[in-house]
């Protein structure tokens, strides 16, 4: 190699590790420097910064590696995340690691994590690796520290609505089987949905089409859309037979949820309703709802998150006409779609092109078809519970609590509405089944 060529060699490494070193610090100067990217609020900057940072991350990805990695990123992946293996392979060197297996030596060399909410992404994981991304097939969060990713340049991606149609086919199934347990309909009932967003949106929908009365409560969309369609808490407590939480874990600011559900929450309920808490554990007070639960506050309990989890309120387990393990987002149909988000997310970070994307998709059902004939009453509600019934998963955690996270791990995921067609329904029937998504011939 000539001498001139042995120098500009040298001095490309050098400006890229400069690069390497400086580029988030920089641009994050520049949002805060030019007027036109200014903000009225501190979350419309946030984005406007991110937008920034995301557009140009593929040229500092490939700026910043040096002459000496191979040409493939490395990417270190949850071995649960379920329909990627092979899929990233062509362009990528991947590892599939246990959640146990994220340490800080694991992950030093590289470039993206695609987790779950059990992957604790922290600053001690992260410090002094050379990861720029990190993407998680969740709604959730809360597991990853986004106060240090910001400050280390780190961008990080969730999978907003990925599973929201299941957790919507978990409160509809559930509320279907404890109606007929007591031998009621849900036609003519009230349900406070607390939080409107993908999924309560979605629950919003199943349960209108059921012939339920909605009333909807959600502080941040009613303060930017107006009041208008929208009620209080206050309200749903005297008026809702049913409520079901639908909100993110928020600690801080004017809309915390850390505990919404607390003993003022429960002592002002007048119905003796329903409560449902299937988006957070730390949402509800444990405390608090096994003395809702204790005194009639409360009539019945369907519980899929709980605070501490895995290490769940055994006596809270005990009180709990349904209880689940943390799988109300777990359908096929929502795994698929977090996974597929997180290589989407990938492809547009690093500015690459994944082919085998359209091979991320769920099984079909064992047996698609729905027979209406079968079925001498509830025909609609028997439909819903073919497609998922929480019973079963609820009968495995009562009988070994301690297996919860195994149970998670393990999951048989169900298909959603969609993946089913019922056959022999009436005209009426037919109008409601549309309405919940399935397909009807």
């Amino acid at each position: 190699m000539s001498c001139a060529r042995k120098k500009l060699r040298i001095s490309v490494k050098k400006t890229r590790e400069s690069f390497r070193q400086n580029t988030y610090m920089f641009f994050q100067k520049v949002v805060r420097v030019f007027p036109n990217l200014s903000a009225e609020n501190k979350s419309a900057y946030r984005n406007r910064q991110e937008a920034i940072i995301t557009c140009i991350s593929p040229v500092f990805y490939l700026i910043s590696r040096n002459d000496n990695q191979a040409d493939k990123m490395k990417i270190i992946a949850d071995n649960t995340v379920p329909y990627l293996k092979g899929i990233l392979e062509p362009i990528a060197d991947v590892s599939y690691l246990d959640s146990k297996e994220f340490t800080p030596t694991n992950i030093k060399d590289a470039d993206a994590l695609i987790v779950r909410s059990i992957d604790k992404c922290t600053r001690e994981l992260l410090e002094g690796s050379r990861v720029r991304l990190i993407t998680t097939a969740t709604i959730g969060y809360d597991h990853i520290d986004i106060h240090y990713c910001e400050k280390a340049g780190i961008t990080w991606k969730n999978a907003p609505g990925c599973n929201a149609a299941s957790v919507g086919q978990y409160v509809l199934s559930s509320l279907v089987a404890v109606a007929l347990r007591k031998g009621e309909r849900l036609a003519g009932k009230t349900i406070g949905i607390v939080g409107v967003g993908h999924v309560g949106s979605i629950v919003e929908r199943l349960c209108e089409a059921m012939g339920m009365r909605v009333l909807r409560n959600d502080p941040p969309r009613a303060e930017q859309e107006g009041e208008d369609g929208f009620v209080s808490l206050d309200t749903i407590a005297k008026e809702a037979d049913i409520i079901t939480l639908h909100v993110p874990l928020t600690k801080e600011g004017r809309f915390a949820t850390r505990h919404l559900a607390d003993h003022a929450f429960f002592d002002r309920l007048e119905r003796k309703p329903w409560f449902i808490n299937s988006c957070r554990g730390a949402v509800h007070d444990t405390q608090a709802l096994l003395q809702a639960k204790r005194t009639g506050k409360i009539s019945e309990l369907i519980i899929d998150c709980w605070e501490n989890e895995p290490d769940i309120d055994r006596e809270l387990l005990s009180e709990a006409t349904i209880a689940t393990p943390h799988i109300a987002g777990f359908s096929a149909d929502g795994k698929a779609n977090g996974t597929r988000m997180c290589l989407e997310n990938i492809g547009c970070f690093f500015g690459i092109r994944i082919e085998k994307i359209k091979e991320v998709i769920p099984p079909a059902p064992t047996n698609p078809f729905i027979d209406l004939g079968q079925f001498k009453e509830h025909r609609v509600e028997e439909a819903i519970l073919r497609s998922f019934n929480p019973e079963v998963i609820d009968q495995a955690l009562r009988a070994n609590p301690h297996h919860f996270e195994r149970f998670r791990a393990a999951y048989d995921h169900p298909r959603e509405f969609h993946a089913y067609q019922a056959i022999k329904a009436d005209p009426e029937e037919f109008a409601v089944l549309q309405k919940l998504g399935f397909q009807v011939g």
